[in-house]
């Protein structure tokens, strides 16, 4: 009796210990991230980077380098099998790629390549149906249909964005800096930098290509939209304008964005305003600016009126361009180019405030920053 007692306790014991280290394996797996970078090749960079992120540590482990030339955005379908990135080159060899993508090993295999008919794309989405480039010294947008295996056909339509701004430096020619599909689908929002416009374009089905509408929403002039974000849930949007340094958060419902209010991200006018997003409970939004005073600038969000509150602002490495928040909401990571480093910061989830955790990512040139997680 006492030995099949100390035999069951075993089996109990051995049983517990299994479950003990299956729950630890799944915890780490549900923890772990692959992550993107996206750089420019001018140094010592090949390319895209991935790594395994570990989003409740904090730590990044290298995986695997493809070779692309100056991948300065890409973006993940959502099922995380395809990855689309540009070739940001200020010539006729600009360029979007489509890669198939092994998140597990983070190996990036080259579907097809097509020319964005734009100089210097630099910012890259997708809606499952279509990809859109927007092409900064084009100063257009490219619509590319998706193939079934997630390959692109050739650029079908092209948008052309136009110059009207009184800043004779930076808004001389068009540029387009952004392109997004609205939360429901129905719409296109590209970001006209140099006429101070955000353009819409209606979208009437999956498989039917946008078409240009009249509307467009005039930002006050010399602003340069650059990046438009919206909420989780829909309600509203949020520009940040490279040349004010302001962000502007509008209302949104049927396609139409209603100004609700501009309030200063830059307050030393750099003129260098860059990313924007909001963390992932929606309560905090981080800009992030550049040439003078580098670092990012901290807003609370009114969960009932979409309005902001500036609450901090953290100082970061050189030029930080585009930065990105962990899916957990526990870490911001910020691409500064200038440092050839990715800092790694822990985000209050309270205070929304950032901390530095010490655990840079050295890599050369790095620009873009985007995690394929768990579906």
């Amino acid at each position: 009796m006492f030995s099949k007692l100390i035999m069951g306790l075993c089996a109990v014991s051995m049983l517990s210990s299994a479950c003990t280290t299956r729950n630890a394996s799944q915890q780490r797996a549900e923890n772990e991230l692959t992550m993107l970078v996206g750089t420019y090749t001018s140094g010592s960079s090949k390319g895209i980077y991935t790594f395994r992120f570990n989003q409740e540590t904090g730590k990044a482990t290298p995986l695997s380098e493809t070779e692309v030339s100056n991948p300065s955005y890409l973006t993940l379908s959502a099922d995380n099998r395809f990855v689309y990135a540009v070739s940001e080159q200020n010539d006729t060899t600009a360029t979007i790629h489509a890669f198939a993508f092994d998140k597990e090993n983070g190996i990036l295999k080259l579907l097809n390549s097509q020319k964005t008919m734009g100089e210097d794309p630099c910012y890259v989405s997708t809606d499952g149906k279509k990809v859109l480039t927007a092409n900064y010294s084009g100063g257009s947008m490219s619509v590319f249909p998706i193939r079934y295996d997630g390959s692109l056909e050739s650029a079908d339509t092209l948008f052309q964005g136009s110059a009207s701004g009184p800043d004779q430096d930076r808004q001389a020619t068009p540029h387009i800096h952004c392109a997004v599909f609205s939360p429901d689908s129905n719409y296109i929002f590209a970001t006209d930098f140099s006429a101070d416009r955000i353009l819409r374009y209606a979208i009437h089905s999956k498989e039917e290509l946008p078409r240009p509408l009249s509307e467009a929403v005039s930002i006050q002039p010399g602003s340069g939209p650059r990046h438009l974000i919206f909420s989780k849930d829909g309600k509203y949007a949020y520009l940040i304008n490279e040349l004010s340094g302001k962000v502007i958060a509008f209302s949104y419902t049927n396609g139409n964005l209603n100004e609700i209010q501009t309030i200063t991200a830059d307050t030393v006018q750099a003129k260098g305003s860059a990313d924007i997003h909001l963390s992932p409970d929606g309560k905090y939004l981080y800009a992030s600016n550049r040439l003078k005073e580098d670092g990012i600038a901290i807003f609370a969000v009114n969960q009932e009126s979409g309005t902001l509150a500036k609450v901090g602002y953290q100082p970061t490495g050189t030029h930080p361009r585009n930065f990105n928040i962990t899916p957990n909401g526990k870490y911001l990571l910020v691409a500064c180019r200038d440092s050839n480093a990715i800092q790694v910061f822990e985000r209050d989830i309270a205070s929304g405030l950032l901390k530095n955790t010490g655990q840079d990512i050295k890599i050369d040139k790095p620009v873009c920053i985007q995690f394929a997680g768990k579906q």
